[in-house]
């Protein structure tokens, strides 16, 4: 199993659980973050006054999946979140050692 970490923009939050949706990945949990990369966060003016914006919002996405399901994942969401301008997101991949679900006690790919 593997997790995958997703961090986009959150007007494209819609469009990639859609897409996901499509594929057959239902479960995921979306949370709004801020953070920065290469963009750096940008110069807004405010009542005359500039002041730098270094968050920007960001939506992260995680989804755990078989590790068959991964590519696919990873090319769905990259798809669908895609602007072709800075500040796209990024995607990490990490393995999971153990899964259960509560109400039923089922574990790993079951539980899934």
């Amino acid at each position: 199993m593997k997790k995958v970490e997703a961090v986009i923009k959150p007007f494209k939050l819609d469009d990639v659980r859609e897409a996901l949706s499509d594929i057959g990945i239902t479960g995921m949990t979306a949370i709004e973050v801020k953070g920065f990369g290469r963009q750096k966060g940008h110069t807004e003016l405010y009542r005359g006054a500039e002041y730098v914006v270094d968050f920007l919002p960001k939506v992260k996405l995680e989804i755990v999946v078989k590790e068959d399901d991964v590519e696919r994942c990873i090319e769905t969401i990259t798809n669908a979140a895609r602007t072709g301008k800075i500040g796209d997101g990024k995607i990490f991949i990490t393995s999971v050692e153990r899964v259960v679900r509560i109400r039923t006690g089922e574990t790993d790919n079951d539980a899934i």
